[in-house]
């Protein structure tokens, strides 16, 4: 017993470190359970109908069609269920909320997609015995922190440490594409993920598919640190919207740079709704940022709040029909439409309280800014071009029967967001959520009942006219910031990524002995350049020559010493401090042509004698990748790239330039 609680302290610690508490018992974590055990599920149905189907068209016996038939629709109601239990999931806004004592809107998060294990250890293992002949074992602890990493990206923490910590993974997912994964070999590695928003597994070969994942569930959990942000504090709002923004970044990315999406969640039409929905929340905050921090009341402030009050209304109503297309309403709750409705009708006649607000408080003569913003307030509802309708009331009279008819608009507003509330299930799950529709109406019945007393002039009430929607801050969207959150190659040691990695290729290494008789006989060859250093000059006749080094060969160990990543003066140091004989460990870089073509040895080209053992001798035909001795480069041997759903950049990959982790997508 005392052995298993120190196993789990051991395990919980382990896991904070890494930035992820499975041991946590929240709701948003039993909530992130259950979807799990959801999509174990739906698979397994879903396997189950293929298997049916499969059967029902190989079969020509009528009673087992008709057997298999009664199977289908059993398996066809049981996913039915399955996924209305997971749409109830993704709408259970309120386990996200903040538990804050004055009510506000519930923002909408988004559950994280979730994966099945994955184990690199065997894959990796014989990939780096037959491509890099190296010693498998010497990379074990390297398999085994890759390997624990993705397992603690499966359930990362609700905060800014689950956020670097999916981050880096990403950034990781670079130097492993780049190290194991080639279009010529398969490894056998199989990415599987569910949807988030209807629970189907999705598998493929390619690592993009995980990428892509990953950025997805960054994006998610930025939604969730959003939601939970207390909004009655200017702090918790500036978060908000930070997080929102980040979340519609990382949404957008995804669209431009993802295409043939395996899944529903990742296909354009979904990401570009997600893109908006997060941009509307995001306004949705800086409103109320807006009317938290406003102390002046006056006619001018109040048009402005109106308007931006207008454009939030907006905003969710181009949302609602967004939700409401073919591509995406059968993909997300429907508790995220009426929301949207609700939120719609919620702002709009905040929009027409505040004009009411300003116009009834509006005791002197209208200031030619206030008036100026009147002239533009309204839109002709009539009219398919939503042009100006400009009405500037004239007198105190005009004012009160105008504030007049716009709180009454306002009244009705809220009661068809009352409606929309009810009408809605899980809706009526949220308490906070009636609260403020609530409190709103009624501090436009209490204004309205005050206008009544103050004057019972007014008979008949006209319907207002339609406010236009304006803001005057713009939301501005950005990629994420990969260059943030670095990520180190954990498989360094098989040698520079330029040169060392899964699409290229190199002889068997090999081992050059070297022998002088006195000092002043070279070893008749020179080297340049750094990680890895390479062979450009080799003399005729010479000890090198005659001992088979050649030109272009890199050099790998001297000595048995290491020096993938060791520069020039390194390699010059090591030769002139080896005395009369050395060994060189080498090997040749070889493209497809030569690899499939080219069966003798490569001829050597006319070098001069050199002086020394090693030197920099820059010659110009030399390049950084030099191509193996005797091969013909062409353009098509470089064009076998693996399948990359990523579409490629113009621009340079300064990946390729430079060893640094700012990982962009390719």
């Amino acid at each position: 017993m005392m052995y298993q609680l120190v196993l789990l302290l051991f395990l919980h610690f382990f896991s904070l470190f890494q930035g992820t508490d499975p041991l946590a018992a929240t709701c948003r974590g039993r909530l992130q359970v259950q979807r799990a055990k959801l999509n174990q599920e739906i698979n397994y149905q879903t396997m189950m109908r293929n298997g049916a189907e499969k059967l029902y068209r190989a079969t020509s016996n009528k009673k087992l069609k008709e057997t298999i038939a009664l199977e289908l629709n059993f398996v066809n109601s049981s996913l039915q269920v399955l996924k209305e239990q997971l749409a109830e999931l993704n709408s259970s806004v309120q386990m996200y909320q903040n538990n804050s004592s004055i009510p506000t809107t519930p923002m909408v998060p988004l559950g994280l997609k979730e994966t099945k294990e994955i184990d690199f250890k065997e894959p990796f293992k014989d990939f780096i015995l037959e491509h890099y002949s190296e010693d498998d074992t010497k990379f074990d602890s390297a398999i085994q922190q890759l390997n624990k990493i993705r397992q603690a990206i499966r359930t990362p923490s609700r905060d800014s440490s689950g956020v670097k910590l999916l981050f880096q993974y990403y950034n990781l997912l670079y130097f492993i594409d780049k190290r194991f994964f080639a279009s010529h070999r398969n490894l056998g590695l199989h990415f599987e993920w569910f949807d988030s928003l209807t629970g189907l597994p999705s598998m493929q070969k390619s690592i993009a598919f995980e990428k892509a994942s990953v950025l997805f569930n960054i994006a998610a959990l930025y939604t969730q640190i959003g939601a939970k942000q207390d909004r009655t504090s200017s702090d918790g709002m500036d978060a908000a919207v930070d997080s929102f923004l980040r979340s519609a970044g990382v949404f957008h990315y995804l669209k431009q740079n993802f295409s043939n999406p395996p899944s529903t969640d990742l296909s354009p039409e979904v990401l570009d709704m997600l893109t908006h929905l997060m941009l509307a929340q995001a306004r949705e905050c800086l409103f109320e940022k807006l009317i938290a921090d406003s102390e002046k009341r006056n006619l001018s402030h109040c048009l402005d709040i109106a308007q931006e009050a207008a454009q939030v209304s907006e905003v969710y109503k181009q949302l609602h029909k967004l939700l409401s297309s073919t591509a995406i309403k059968d993909c997300v709750p429907s508790s995220w439409g009426g929301l949207m409705h609700v939120k719609t009708e919620h702002y709009a006649a905040i929009s027409h309280h505040y004009v009411a607000l300003g116009l009834i408080g509006q005791k002197d003569e209208i200031s030619s800014t206030a008036r100026e913003k009147l002239e533009h307030l309204h839109v002709d509802s009539k009219s398919n071009e939503k042009s100006e309708a400009k009405y500037v009331p004239q007198n105190a009279n005009e004012r009160f029967r105008l504030g007049r008819s716009h709180l009454h608009q306002s009244i009705a507003l809220h009661e068809e967001a009352l409606r929309t509330y009810r009408m809605c299930r899980q809706l009526q799950l949220i308490d906070s959520l009636h609260d403020l529709l609530q409190r709103a109406k009624e501090n436009s019945v209490s204004l309205l009942s005050r206008l009544i007393e103050d004057s019972d002039q007014f008979q008949d009430v006209a319907e207002p006219l339609p406010i236009r929607a304006s803001t005057k801050f713009q939301l501005k969207l950005t990629d994420p910031d990969l260059s943030q959150y670095k990520a180190s190659d954990l498989f360094k040691a098989l040698g520079p990524l330029k040169f060392f990695s899964a699409k290229r290729h190199w002889t068997a290494a090999r081992i050059v002995e070297l022998k002088k008789t006195n000092d002043d006989v070279s070893f008749g060859f020179s080297v340049k350049e750094d990680s890895p250093v390479v062979v450009t000059r080799v003399e005729i006749g010479g000890i090198a020559e005659a001992c088979g080094l050649k030109e272009g060969d890199y050099i790998v160990a001297v000595n048995d010493q290491d020096t993938k990543w060791a520069s020039h003066d390194d390699i010059s140091r090591l030769i002139k401090g080896a005395g009369h004989q050395i060994s060189l460990k080498v090997v040749t870089p070889m493209n497809w042509k030569y690899l499939h073509s080219r069966g003798g040895t490569a001829g050597m080209s006319v070098c001069s004698k050199s002086t020394s053992s090693s030197s920099s001798g820059v010659s110009s035909s030399s390049s950084r990748n030099p191509s193996p001795v005797g091969s013909v480069c062409s353009k098509e041997s470089d064009k076998k790239g693996s399948w990359n759903p990523f579409r490629r950049r113009s621009s340079k990959d300064p990946l390729e330039a430079s060893y640094i982790t700012n990982v962009l997508y390719r």
